[in-house]
């Protein structure tokens, strides 16, 4: 592990041959990230961004189940919010800008559960590879959560409108050969095959110019580049519904392993 990431608790990093791995490290709760979690992700892509012998990088989960399951609800059921982090402020507008700010192209190797916050985290790679027996979807409206930036905007230009709203609208579970022929993913390969199709693609990216990979990076965002202000507005109203019981009663309902009762919330 590189002095820099010492003192991670929650992710690795390492370098090799000019790709970086960046590893949610939290198999025990499905790689569902917490305040200090979402801290030391920037942490490391920006010391990633940072580094010359960097041309690009790979986000991945720690295991075989989980690629990342969201916000960690045990944490937030337990303390009312994230946990703890540097600033005191719940980092992740910071992680989804930083992901998408970074210079360098960034590579989802989905190896397992990609849902909720962790489904829009591999939304937001540049490109996402994926395992056979990956799961995508949402989970906000089941736990009193959502994301309207980002995990909206972007998700329905990537798959289109109707998709986008069936995901968010029905909580359903997608395999990855549906998010392949939706768009959503690059390519499926067998669960051993992962690491060495990321490595491979990050070859191919490691050939080509830096500065124009770059350019064409700030390109690409430039047409969505409004979501990050909608989403900013998102988790301020986020934070206010978080507070309410209907929200309590959709994170409750997921630590107790009940179905929620929203019924009484419909008039709203």
């Amino acid at each position: 592990m590189n002095d820099f990431s010492s003192d991670f608790t929650d992710v690795t990093y390492k370098v090799d041959n000019g790709l970086a791995w960046i590893t949610i490290n939290r198999p025990d709760r499905y790689n569902a990230f917490r305040a200090r979690t979402v801290d030391e992700l920037v942490k490391a892509f920006k010391h990633a961004w940072g580094s010359n012998d960097v041309g690009a990088i790979a986000l991945t989960g720690a295991g075989n189940k989980a690629f990342c399951a969201g916000g960690d609800q045990k944490q937030r059921m337990e303390t009312g919010d994230y946990g703890p982090s540097d600033s005191g402020l719940f980092e992740v507008e910071a992680l989804h800008r930083v992901i998408r700010d970074v210079t360098k192209p960034v590579i989802a190797a989905v190896n397992g559960v990609a849902v909720g916050g962790g489904h829009v985290l591999h939304l937001l790679c540049d490109l996402t590879i994926t395992t056979e027996d990956a799961i995508f979807g949402q989970n906000g409206p089941r736990v009193g959560s959502f994301d309207a930036g980002l995990g909206t905007g972007y998700l329905a230009r990537t798959i289109g409108e109707k998709r986008a709203r069936e995901i968010w609208f029905l909580c359903r579970r997608y395999t990855a050969q549906q998010a392949l022929d939706w768009g959503l993913v690059n390519k499926i390969v067998p669960a051993d095959q992962l690491t060495t199709e990321v490595r491979t693609w990050a070859d191919e990216i490691l050939q080509l110019s830096p500065t124009t990979l770059k350019i064409l990076k700030q390109s690409l965002n430039a047409d969505t580049e409004h979501f990050i202000a909608q989403g900013a507005m998102a988790i301020s109203t986020l934070k206010i519904f978080g507070e309410s019981d209907e929200a309590k009663e959709g994170i409750t309902a997921f630590n107790e392993k009940r179905t929620p009762d929203f019924s009484k919330y419909r008039g709203n």
